[in-house]
């Protein structure tokens, strides 16, 4: 059986020395190998945990239920979220009732960079909202998050470029493997019938969109929130309200 990564994270009552060493000991002698571990609330510890055998791991979950010391709360296959909690000793902030809603803040951005490269590593159609008002960081989180993953970067649409609105691509620009970055309030005030068919191209593409004003982008579009996979927020402070009245009418106006 091949190898496989596991996640597993507990809640520790009693902090005793000693405790992190027991635990170490079972997965050793289970031979269950430790990549990460790490603190991920203050009572609260992850590991990312690798075996070729699952009946190690059902075995082990069974054998901590007798431990009074801790409560186990998770025992899975990891996901992203996982992932980077072991790497950043913190969960990132999701809405409670939009499951598919992230939430970051600028001082942020290393996390929100780290978390897009993951997502960006995934192959297939993917498409990626990003809200946040202007300047707080949303292009070049993208741009370094397709560095993270190893990915070239394709602007469809942007303010970054000088209000780029792009008609057609090049081949070369056209791969499925880039990560298509589209401005959903140019591409749908400011754009035009060839623009809006290249959009059109590339939506239908097994590739990653990353479409910064997502909701302007629904407004003014055929696409819909279903067609959205991931939606990130990004502010400047946690309060911030992302509204769309105070910038919006600059694109009408200029153009």
């Amino acid at each position: 059986m091949e190898h496989k990564q596991w996640y597993m994270e507990y809640t520790i009552h009693k902090n005793r020395p000693g405790l992190l060493g027991d635990i170490a000991s079972l997965l050793g002698m289970l031979e269950v190998n430790i990549l990460t571990i790490n603190g991920v609330d203050h009572h609260t510890r992850g590991l990312l945990l690798q075996t070729d055998d699952d009946e190690k791991i059902d075995l082990l979950g069974k054998l901590l239920t007798k431990v009074d010391d801790i409560t186990v709360n998770k025992l899975r296959t990891p996901t992203i979220v996982d992932i980077l909690a072991v790497r950043h000793g913190r969960y990132i902030e999701r809405d409670s009732d939009d499951r598919k809603t992230f939430r970051f803040t600028r001082n942020e951005l290393g996390l929100l960079v780290d978390f897009l490269g993951e997502v960006f590593k995934r192959d297939g159609n993917y498409v990626i909202g990003l809200r946040g008002m202007p300047r707080v960081g949303k292009t070049e989180s993208i741009i370094a998050g397709s560095v993270c993953s190893n990915k070239r970067w394709t602007f469809v649409s942007s303010t970054l470029l000088r209000q780029t609105v792009r008609s057609q691509l090049s081949d070369q620009e056209m791969d499925p493997n880039n990560i298509f970055i589209i401005d959903g309030i140019v591409s749908t005030i400011r754009s035009n019938e060839r623009h809006y068919s290249l959009i059109q191209e590339i939506m239908s593409l097994p590739s990653t969109k990353v479409i910064e004003h997502p909701d302007i982008f629904i407004r003014e579009s055929n696409y819909d929130y279903s067609h959205f996979d991931i939606i990130v927020e990004l502010r400047n402070t946690p309060d911030e309200e992302i509204t769309y009245e105070t910038f919006t009418t600059h694109y009408t106006e200029e153009f």
